[in-house]
């Protein structure tokens, strides 16, 4: 059975969530991490929703259970560009659901809660407003040859089992293709049109200029 939640509910409790959504290496984590530590407000990282994973299960989510149900972790990194983008779009979508039973948990802390999500635009219409949303971009070269240069012990696991492969350089190589095909130019121009604020990691600016555009983006002031 669906219990339907109306926008209007939605919006009113997430009134204190500020949402950055966007591609690939293009300083989301750095910036939620950041404004929640100048601002006293709580940090909803990368997979912040992965309390309520005991939750899940093949039937309703089968992209998030993906992980149960696969072969192997080279069955995992061996996929299809299109499949893995397929994936990628169908986890977002299951767990949109989760991220929002997780920030509606969090809404009544009182606090600001600064948001890494996936959720889509689509959804972000329905559930907050302009000033409340941005949009990180990346160059797609920067999101695909950078992916793995951070200490994320997910990407490294994943980096490891590339390694492993009977065919390293082929495994790579695949890869690569399947992190440029979820930051694909349609990728970008979707998120460009979507109507909300964006902004693109050009070079041009420090991560402290970066933070300042988003609070004056999400009316934060120089509290």
């Amino acid at each position: 059975m669906e219990i339907p939640i109306k926008s209007n509910i939605l919006r009113t409790l997430f009134r204190d969530c500020y949402f950055i959504n966007g591609t690939a290496c293009a300083g989301k984590s750095t910036m939620v991490r950041l404004l929640a530590e100048k601002h006293g407000g709580i940090c909803c990282g990368e997979n912040y929703h992965d309390v309520l994973m005991d939750a899940v299960d093949p039937e309703n989510q089968p992209a998030l259970s993906y992980f149960q149900t696969m072969g192997s972790w080279q069955e995992f990194i061996s996929r299809t560009p299109q499949a893995y983008a397929q994936w990628i779009a169908d986890c977002s979508q299951e767990a949109a659901g989760l991220e929002i039973a997780r920030l509606i948990q969090l809404a009544g802390e009182g606090k600001k809660v600064f948001v890494d999500t996936n959720i889509s635009p689509a959804w972000l219409k329905g559930i907050s407003d302009y000033h409340h949303v941005a949009f990180l971009l990346a160059p797609q070269s920067l999101s695909v040859e950078s992916f793995f240069d951070r200490e994320d012990p997910e990407k490294q696991f994943i980096l490891s089992q590339i390694q492993q492969a009977e065919n390293p350089e082929k495994a790579m190589e695949n890869y690569r293709e399947c992190l440029a095909e979820i930051n694909s130019p349609a990728v970008y121009r979707a998120f460009e049109s979507s109507g909300f604020f964006t902004l693109l990691r050009d070079g041009t600016r420090t991560i402290e200029e970066t933070l300042a555009v988003l609070e004056k983006h999400f009316g934060l002031g120089l509290a």
